[in-house]
């Protein structure tokens, strides 16, 4: 693990870093997309202020939370009140369209290269921007799954159809009892498929998901590779941040370039390969465009 103190950031002006990642990004001959939640943020996926207010304001009257994550953790007093809150918070997030031209920026940008993407979000945005289902590894699950309690089986299920209809038919900030999801293999209750602790189901796409990536840097880390950390904070850098910095270290041309609000730090060790640029995600993709 790379220490902090050893990490030092670049003195380059933002207009100098815009050009270099547009030059990298054309001249890499494999791209590896790291995503954090501050890329969906960027691209206008906010959990708190307005858009929070505009679908959960009687939540926040009744039980007092303030954003949408908080509010997944409250212990509701029913499943139909449960299920009302969460069904909401599945469709807006990931049944609706909400990038505001962020995702599909970054697509415009790659759509040609040869890439492959690993994200901790789970909202589905890559896809609904045009980015090929086969490049894209979801290691935290996916608001559009839901998977049994227990688990009884390393099964997932769609759930767009049923929380379609919770949302419909949900009064008083509660869903018809009917609705209550069940497992369909042994009759416990359903969950999200979400990674929150050790039953989280890593199902057969889930694999198949994970041994794409595997393979792709198995046959693109020898070349001249880019790895784009775009919105990836401290909360889990073992999944993206860590693992990036290695191979960069490693890769003899591998470069490394990380674009976020935050978090935005380089290890000594790697430092000649790489770059950061604190700033918001959206506006950068924009100006690398230009």
């Amino acid at each position: 693990m790379f220490l902090r103190k050893k990490m030092k950031e670049f003195t380059e002006t933002y207009l100098d870093k815009v050009k270099i990642i547009k030059k990298e990004i054309n001249s890499a001959d494999a791209i590896v997309i790291g995503a954090g939640a501050g890329l969906s943020t960027s691209a206008g996926a906010k959990y708190d202020g307005d858009r929070f207010e505009k679908y959960f304001s009687d939540f926040r009257e009744r039980y007092g939370f303030e954003d949408m994550y908080s509010g997944g953790f409250y212990p509701f007093e029913s499943d139909e009140i449960y299920w009302a809150y969460w069904s909401r918070y599945i469709n807006i997030n990931r049944y609706e369209d909400v990038d505001n031209g962020t995702y599909k920026n970054l697509y415009e940008l790659v759509k040609d290269k040869n890439y492959f993407v690993i994200t901790t979000n789970v909202d589905h945005m890559f896809q609904k921007a045009g980015f090929d289902k086969s490049r894209l590894f979801y290691t935290q699950g996916d608001y559009g799954l839901f998977q049994c309690s227990v688990p009884c089986c390393q099964k997932t299920f769609d759930n767009e159809d049923i929380v379609k209809k919770m949302v419909e038919q949900q009064k008083d900030m509660k869903i018809p009892s009917e609705l209550v999801p069940i497992c369909p293999n042994c009759g416990a209750k359903m969950t999200m498929n979400l990674r929150a602790d050790d039953k989280f189901v890593e199902d057969e796409g889930w694999h198949k998901a994970k041994d794409r990536y595997v393979k792709f840097l198995e046959n693109n880390l020898d070349k001249k590779i880019l790895f784009l950390e775009l919105g990836v904070g401290l909360n889990t850098p073992g999944i993206i941040k860590y693992p990036f910095w290695r191979m960069v270290k490693n890769g003899e041309n591998a470069k490394y370039i990380s674009i976020s609000l935050d978090s935005t730090y380089i290890p000594e060790k790697i430092a000649d390969r790489s770059m950061c640029i604190n700033d918001d995600i959206g506006k950068v993709l924009t100006d690398i465009k230009k």
